[in-house]
């Protein structure tokens, strides 16, 4: 059965990225297209997407549609474009006044207004195309309203009378909550009673408890993540509501684009290599550690990090375990990211503090990230929590040893290296601590000093399979269980 699958999401990669969202937004929407769906992928057209480089064209009737949220009126306009890397096609909505903006995301005070835009100009698109989605899949906080609406606003539309709508939870740590003061932004009128009273009352407005409340699925990124954020723990403030619909709530692993992720051919590396020949690996640390100006011979074990600074990644945990390791141990380390100021001069000052041994590169660069992914011998994820992580499973592909910590997706895609069955794809750890990851990096480097176990770790982990050719496949058979149901 060919599916039709309206897709809201607000990021999508290569045209605008934040973090993994828009890795599996683009990914997925790639895979449904790749299995003879008929997916449309719904986002806006920031200021920051190259509109050089994509072949663009607008859609006639949709240009200028008005759109009123409570007493703000805007105008969008459609521009087609094909998603890189696929024949799939991406609406993106272009509306200066919301979308012009330095970053893709502001604390300005329209904030919620730029993404209500999001969600209805997918409706509103769907009714002028004439074109019934069997499924609204909506991402994050960000289109959260989508459920809400299908049963509200545009219930009386018989376009959308099977419309069956899915809600993916990619972090809940961010919900998107504005003052209940702009309830008339929503348009509900009405039938303002759906909304959360006790929130109103409160004096906020939450989009993603919201999308839990009414979607016909919810999923999240992991199984473990499923489980972990109907406690109070991980909750974050959503685990009644997530265990009144438990039975709605699935996780499902995310997968890998492997078109963009293999060594066997990385267009961002001048070198490639495979499981049975890695020597390419070696040359690529070597080029890595010059470019770097780390001063260090080539067996000297290299961690990587790449990631967004913050306490959800458990940069925490670094402050005493890596100069502990270093100063103590034969290892190199590069770091890339940018986020929390105190993160970022602990990073800068690690730099200083182990000159030639540690190298740090504030900001991202997607070219420098492939290098850490290729040319390190293990990846560090000591994350306090980890919906899911695709790092990881990066650095499984490339040879690289992750380091992480038993939680979210990272329980759910490593496993810890048993020398004495030769199994594991990396070093687990499970206690959120200094002194557990200081013992898990000492684990890891114990393990690259016995080089039969170091590549037996090393193969495992390339043997791993996490394309969306597997993970894909189960949103589909989600799809068709909901359209039975």
């Amino acid at each position: 059965m060919s599916l039709r699958v309206c897709f809201v999401c607000s990021e999508a990669t290569p045209l605008a990225k934040t973090g993994g969202l828009a890795d599996v937004s683009s990914a997925l929407t790639k895979y449904l297209h790749g299995a003879g769906h008929d997916v449309r992928l719904f986002m806006p057209f920031y200021k920051q997407i190259q509109r050089e480089k994509l072949t663009t064209r607008p859609v006639e009737s949709l240009q200028r549609v008005p759109v009123q949220l409570g007493p703000h009126r805007y105008e969008f306009s459609v521009i087609e474009a094909g998603l890189p890397g696929s024949k799939a096609s991406v609406y993106l909505i272009e509306c200066p006044a919301l979308y012009e903006r330095s970053v893709l995301y502001t604390t300005d005070w329209d904030e919620h207004l730029r993404f209500l835009l999001l969600t209805r100009a997918a409706f509103e698109c769907c009714q002028r195309l004439a074109w019934s989605p069997h499924i609204l899949h909506c991402h994050d906080w960000h289109t959260g309203f989508g459920p809400l609406f299908l049963k509200s606003l545009y219930s009386w539309d018989r376009l959308f009378q099977a419309t069956k709508s899915v809600l993916t939870i990619h972090n809940i740590g961010y919900q998107g909550t504005f003052s209940a003061s702009a309830v008339g932004d929503l348009g509900l009128g009405n039938q303002s009673n759906l909304l959360h009273q006790d929130d109103l009352r409160a004096g906020n407005i939450n989009p993603l408890k919201h999308g839990v409340m009414y979607a016909d699925s919810i999923t999240t990124v992991s199984p473990t993540y499923a489980n972990e954020i109907c406690t109070d723990e991980y909750g974050m403030g959503l685990q009644r509501v997530l265990r009144d619909r438990a039975g709605a709530l699935t996780g499902i692993l995310n997968g890998v684009d492997y078109d963009d992720w293999d060594p066997r051919h990385d267009p961002f590396l001048p070198l490639h290599y495979t499981p049975t020949e890695l020597a390419n690996k070696s040359a690529l640390k070597r080029q890595l550690l010059a470019r770097m100006k780390i001063q260090a011979p080539l067996e000297t074990p290299l961690m990587g990090i790449v990631t967004r600074l913050a306490s959800q990644k458990g940069i925490d945990l670094l402050f005493d375990a890596l100069p502990r390791a270093l100063s103590s141990r034969e290892m190199v380390f590069i770091g890339l990211g940018s986020g929390d100021a105190p993160y970022e001069q602990f990073f800068e000052k690690l730099q200083l503090d182990f000159p030639g041994r540690v190298a740090f590169h504030r900001g991202y660069s997607d070219e420098l990230a492939h290098w850490i992914e290729a040319a390190s011998d293990m990846f560090l994820m000591p994350s306090l929590y980890e919906p899911c992580g695709l790092n990881q499973m990066y650095s499984m592909r490339y040879g690289t040893v992750p380091i992480v910590r038993k939680t979210g997706g990272l329980a759910d895609s490593v496993q810890h290296y048993d020398p004495a069955t030769g199994r594991g794809t990396g070093v687990v750890f499970k206690e959120f601590s200094a002194v557990a990851l200081t013992q898990a990096l000492g684990e890891a480097l114990d393990l690259y000093a016995q080089p039969a176990h170091w590549r037996r770790v090393i193969l495992n982990g390339m043997a791993e399979d996490f394309s969306w050719s597997k993970q894909g496949g189960k949103y589909e058979a989600l799809y068709k269980r909901l359209l039975k149901g």
